[in-house]
């Protein structure tokens, strides 16, 4: 639903930007800012209302043709931003605002972002609920379980817990950022970054469809794995759907001694088997003679023991 909706909204402000006439003179810089604070505004109204961001979410897109500043609203719930809410902001995180405008705490994770990553064009933050489970848990995302997933993030990390709206989230995030769009932030929440909004908003998306199905699959008891081979195979048909990756897989059992140089991959490697069966231990301990009883059966076997005992 959340990729329809902004597909609608991009495709039907693509169709009233084509015209059967003449080629149109390009837009001035003026004008390409105004087209981007739009665009903003629009991002964070549909994404507060397909649930992505919550009152606490934000997301910024770097200035056009100028790439030391970006623009990020005010601190406002998404939902309820304005034009007029619209600031710039630099690469510290400084913004062009009048004294005693309410700032997000948050945008030097922006602002990092953006100075770390000169082909990043938008970041989205977000605290989607399963996700942020699986942060609050200390478990990434980084198990080769969907090719969707593989091919577009990769991997998602979980980036060390660090005080929200201080120096210490900008440079947790620094440490992930060069070689994952994705992430998720230790008891926080989750980020990613792209090429454009759009990319930005579909890869938060992805994350949290990522983590529901991960939640699900581990409570089922069991998952099937994509084998290594299989992913290095998905990775070289990254180029075929037009996705640059940040940075390639890890090797197989490489110690990665900068997070910034590859991505992990939980992948086992099983030549002769695209998928490989991987089985929580308690679903081994139930396959291996672990008896189960209720609560009502157990009662009954205590008070036969205690009569026995009489």
């Amino acid at each position: 639903m959340f990729a329809r909706a902004i597909s609608l909204v991009l495709a039907a402000a693509s169709a009233s930007a084509q015209a059967p006439s003449a080629p149109q003179p390009a837009p001035s810089p003026e004008q390409s800012r105004a087209k981007a604070v739009e665009d903003l505004v629009t991002a964070n109204r549909i994404l507060a209302d397909l649930g992505v961001l919550d009152g606490y979410g934000h997301v910024s897109i770097r200035v056009p043709g100028d790439p030391k500043h970006f623009l990020l609203a005010r601190s406002v719930a998404p939902e309820l931003v304005t034009a007029a809410d619209i600031v710039e902001h630099d690469l510290e995180g400084n913004a062009s605002a009048p004294p005693g405008t309410q700032l997000f705490g948050e945008r030097f994770i922006h602002a990092a972002v953006y100075a770390a990553r000169p082909d990043v064009q938008a970041v989205v933050h977000a605290h989607p609920p399963t996700a942020t489970g699986f942060a609050v848990a200390g478990i990434p995302l980084d198990r080769a379980v969907l090719a969707e997933v593989l091919t577009t993030l990769g991997s998602i990390p979980i980036a060390e817990y660090a005080t929200p709206s201080t120096s210490e989230l900008p440079e947790a995030v620094r440490k992930y950022i060069k070689a994952h769009d994705g992430m998720l932030l230790a008891n926080h929440g989750a980020l990613t970054v792209g090429a454009d909004l759009y990319s930005a908003y579909y890869k938060m998306e992805t994350v949290e469809h990522f983590a529901k199905i991960s939640l699900v699959a581990r409570l089922l008891g069991r998952e099937n794995l994509i084998s290594r081979q299989e992913v290095i195979r998905l990775q070289g048909l990254r180029d075929t759907y037009g996705i640059k990756a940040p940075a390639p897989i890890c090797a197989e059992d490489a110690v990665v001694e900068d997070a910034a140089t590859c991505q992990i991959v939980q992948a086992p490697s099983s030549p002769g088997s695209r998928l490989v069966p991987d089985v929580s231990p308690k679903a081994a301990a139930e396959t291996d003679g672990e008896i189960r009883l209720t609560y009502r059966e157990l009662s009954a076997l205590i008070e036969d023991a205690i009569k026995n005992l009489r």
